[in-house]
């Protein structure tokens, strides 16, 4: 039976193995940053291309991660099937997706304005195709439970990828931003190999009603997951363009500023890495749970627990900022005051995210859709508005916006079509102590020693775990 202590078992294994993975993966920011000066925008390059990537990957998996979950969890449904038939969507997308972009691949470059490097746009899509068709596997392993083998293979391509990161720009002392992707590529092939025992124990059959069903059900959570990664994703893939419309900003200083920008959101991505691991590990207890009679109160006791500790994340990036900005190059830290902004938008993600469920479970993905969309709407319009004048800082208010939105609207419309009782009182708590916090932490003189603002940040942090722990009871709990 599902609980929360099994909840927070997996998500200790996910989170672990995710959080560790990004730390490791951090080595990675320090070390573009610091070969890949801000002014030659080579990093600038990277963040955009990556955010292409990010969008077209929700577009060839098209759901079929959130489906295998529901319908593998189905009564009467063989979930050798389910697979099957979910690899056999996301294989014909990628067959589709690798055409076109080779045969088209120097009109999509000059697109990008990447002309003279169409080999960066060839081997990335390469890449995504690979990491599609691994989705369904690695969704395979969270389904059985087998938490271990999926945190060691991320990992694994991390630290693999990293170790060849090394050895290239820092033993060779080379600074070419084509092996950036080259790398990337030869990880990611390699870790497909691993996944040779799923594919050899599922009996393959594609079953064309099944299908038929899958399909109705993950379309919108395609249209949920496109505009959910435009409001990761969007800023970065317009900024380009949107930076010089009026002229008033040369390519060149977009792809600057775009650089420094993604470089400080690497940062701020802590919270997304939260959000993702409590998703490996709630995602199939979710599905799993949805016919026990306590499944509400369950829920709502999840959703209290998630955001008391992605606040206390937030408070820890805060308070420690004077570490980790070292985390890039000082060319880099005027982008740092879009942190705050991107991990409250990220907060609101996950809440979303937690708030998702009621038209999963219902089987009412639409409403999901619905939602995404407008609150990329808002995002989108943020951007292309404000942009041409406020740079990189309208990208993170416009994720801010985005995500509120969305937010809102699905706790809003959540609570008339399938309601729980969320304690709402008790979260409202948290936010507010967390605001205070903050504003202790931003508001201490500049002139104050480094040290001490630590110190005192520390003792805040340390306020606001004593407040959970005593206003949850949970040292009395463990006696």
């Amino acid at each position: 039976m599902p609980s929360l202590k099994s909840l927070a078992k997996d998500t200790a294994i996910y989170g672990m193995s995710s959080i560790f993975g990004r730390f490791l993966n951090y080595l990675l920011v320090p070390l573009y940053t610091h070969v890949i000066a801000a002014a030659n925008g080579g990093y600038g390059v990277v963040t955009n291309l990556y955010a292409f990537v990010a969008l077209i990957l929700v577009i060839l998996t098209f759901g079929m991660e959130t489906t295998f979950f529901r319908f593998a969890n189905k009564e009467g449904e063989d979930y050798h099937t389910v697979f099957s038939t979910a690899m056999a969507v996301i294989a014909s997308l990628v067959a589709v997706f690798l055409g076109g972009i080779f045969i088209f691949s120097d009109d999509i470059a000059a697109a990008l304005g990447q002309a003279a490097h169409p080999e960066y746009m060839q081997i990335m899509a390469v890449c995504v195709a690979i990491d599609a068709i691994q989705a369904i596997p690695f969704s395979f392993l969270r389904f059985r439970q087998q938490a271990v083998k999926f945190a060691t293979l991320k990992l694994l391509f991390i630290v693999l990828n990293i170790g060849l990161n090394i050895l290239y720009f820092v033993a060779m002392g080379k600074n070419d931003v084509y092996y950036v992707f080259m790398l990337n590529l030869v990880c990611t092939s390699f870790i497909t190999l691993f996944f040779i025992p799923e594919f050899l124990h599922i009996h393959w059959k594609v079953d064309f009603a099944l299908l038929r069903r899958m399909l109705s059900y993950s379309w919108p959570i395609l249209i949920l997951g496109i505009a959910g990664i435009l409001n990761q994703a969007f800023d970065k893939i317009i900024f380009p363009w949107a930076y010089t419309y009026t002229g008033a900003h040369s390519a060149d200083e977009a792809t600057i500023q775009l650089g420094i920008y993604g470089a400080c959101v690497k940062i701020a991505m802590i919270m997304a890495m939260i959000t993702q691991a409590f998703r490996y590990a709630y995602e199939p207890i979710v599905f799993a749970k949805s016919k026990d009679r306590d499944s509400k109160e369950y829920y709502a006791q999840a959703m209290k627990y998630f955001i008391i500790f992605t606040l206390f994340a937030f408070l820890c990036v805060i308070g420690y900022m004077e570490v980790l900005k070292n985390i890039i190059g000082t060319d880099y830290h005027a982008g740092l005051r879009t942190v705050p902004i991107v991990m409250a938008a990220e907060i609101m993600m996950g809440i979303y995210f937690n708030l998702s469920f009621w038209y999963k479970l219902i089987d009412r993905t639409i409403w999901g859709a619905w939602f995404s969309l407008i609150g990329c709407g808002v995002l989108i319009a943020v951007n292309i508005i404000f942009i041409p004048r406020y740079g990189y800082m309208a990208c993170a208010w416009g994720g801010f916006a985005g995500y509120a939105t969305s937010m809102t609207l699905s706790y809003i419309v959540g609570q008339v079509k399938n309601p729980i009782v969320y304690p709402m009182k008790s979260i409202f708590l948290y936010f507010l102590l967390t605001a205070v916090l903050f504003l202790a932490m931003e508001l201490q003189p500049e002139s104050w020693h480094a040290i001490l603002r630590l110190a005192i940040n520390s003792i805040l942090i340390a306020g606001y775990l004593a407040f959970v722990v005593l206003r949850e009871g949970l040292l009395r709990r463990r006696r």
